[in-house]
């Protein structure tokens, strides 16, 4: 057992208690340094790897303990604001965001700037110390939960479009911001478009400096696109769900959470019996990350053993495949856990890992649809209908996967579209010369604008 591990044992066993609220819980976990054990110790951390934070997050789940709290707070804003931040901003935001008492989504992209994000146009303009907002943002993932945005706006058009852009922590609770909720083809509508007419943001809430948003955004990208890469490890989804505007955080921690499980017992029975708990957790959202598909990946073999596919030696191969793809991934974790270590890095692993994620979702997708057979045509998209093709098929992973089968058309798109990742690695990583352009030598104002 590594230190960690037993350090982390030794505290749940001394804190951790089901009847404290989940807004109770996080504050022990999070003052504590083992909600986001891999920030700074001066940012509420512990400043562990990536590698023993995946360990903690491990223990936390098999010891039965809520989970650290969720979404982009903790996987986006903290690290950003722990890196550009100055110590009044990390007081102020990331001690909210690793006790959950804060929800946070991103601004980023806009309708006419997605994969060409410093094409953006909504402005921010200076008003004594205040800035007056105007724009309008699209595929904001929670932003009808969040109670703060990571907003990057333009500041100055007469800059090239990379220079002129700044980093902002906006209130989300004010007049100004209209969110409107984008349902998906899941049924879900975890996305939103926000639109900001005359929203205002203060001085101090700017991260990083004035016309500094490209290099702090791009900070942001980059742990995006490691928190959401093969092999990421990811501990960033919890089933209660951070900030004030869901309603968690007076709920007891105990419910969102089931007693661990003493042994791991694979029946062909698996999928036609669920589990009993002695608690009703939440219901949780479905998760990209490779924790999610290490998991699926298990449940995908039971029901193949079960419904007789895995004779197909074209399953098996997949399986294998789709196991084969998320060790690489561990791997790479461990290969990035260990150059770190030397004070060395891996050039372009974020952005290898966002790759190899993209094409284990649509290999999921295939492969999962190919077991559960016709099965896979019958979908949920209202969650009434959840029970009752549970009864008709008697798969209570059916809804799972088409879920996944489903949303899997959009991780090849978020985070850096696979086209955004490539030319990164072929420029940045490879040396290999850019496409032609003088966008970075002409003022924002008199590029050729996006449709």
């Amino acid at each position: 057992m590594s230190d960690v591990v037993e350090e982390i044992g030794d505290w749940l066993t001394d804190n951790w208690d089901p009847d404290l609220s989940v807004a109770e819980w996080w504050e022990r976990l999070g003052l504590a340094g083992w909600a986001a054990p891999t920030y700074p110790v001066e940012a509420y951390g512990k400043g562990l790897s990536r590698g023993d934070a995946v360990l903690v997050g491990n223990a936390i789940a098999q010891h039965g303990a809520l989970s650290a709290p969720g979404g982009l707070g903790l996987l986006l804003a903290g690290p950003t604001i722990a890196t550009h931040g100055t110590a009044e901003q990390i007081e102020r935001y990331v001690r909210d965001i690793v006790t959950g008492q804060r929800a946070w989504c991103q601004l980023f992209s806009e309708p006419g700037a997605g994969s060409d994000l410093a094409g953006l146009q909504a402005k921010a303009e200076r008003d004594g110390e205040e800035w007056i907002v105007n724009g309008q943002k699209v595929w904001t993932s929670g932003g009808h939960v969040a109670d703060f945005g990571m907003l990057i706006a333009r500041t100055d058009s007469d800059l090239p479009k990379h220079q002129g852009i700044t980093y902002f922590g906006i209130d989300m609770h004010q007049p100004g911001i209209d969110i409107r909720p984008l349902r998906e083809m899941t049924g879900r509508a975890l996305f939103n478009e926000v639109f900001l007419t005359d929203a205002v943001v203060n001085d101090d809430a700017m991260i990083g400096g004035k016309n500094n948003g490209w290099a702090v955004a791009n900070t942001t990208l980059m742990f995006e696109r490691a928190g959401l890469g093969a092999g990421g490890g990811s501990q960033s989804t919890s089933v209660a769900t951070p900030g004030t505007v869901a309603g968690d955080l007076d709920k007891r921690a105990g419910d969102f959470v089931t007693a661990p499980a003493k042994t791991q017992t694979a029946t062909k029975t698996a999928t036609k019996t669920t589990t009993k708990t002695t608690t009703k957790p939440a219901e949780k959202k479905p998760a990209a990350g490779s924790a999610a598909l290490s998991g699926l990946a298990g449940r995908l073999r039971q029901l193949a053993a079960a419904n007789g596919t895995i004779d197909d030696a074209t399953i098996r191969d997949d399986l294998m495949r789709l196991h084969s793809m998320t060790e690489i991934g561990r791997i790479n974790n461990l290969r990035v856990k260990g150059a770190r270590a030397m004070g060395r890095d891996i050039p372009g692993m974020p952005n290898i890992s966002k790759l190899s994620m993209s094409t284990l979702v649509r290999l999921q997708r295939d492969l999962s649809l190919r077991i559960v057979g016709a099965n896979g045509m019958l979908h949920a998209y209202e969650p009434g209908q959840r029970a009752a093709i549970t009864e008709a098929t008697g798969n209570p992973f059916l809804g799972m996967i088409t879920e996944l089968a489903l949303f899997a058309q959009a991780p090849p798109i978020y985070g850096g579209t696979d086209q955004v990742q490539r030319n990164i690695i072929g420029e940045r990583v490879l040396g290999l010369p850019k496409e032609p352009n003088n966008d970075r030598v002409t003022p924002f104002a008199e590029l050729p604008k996006n449709a």
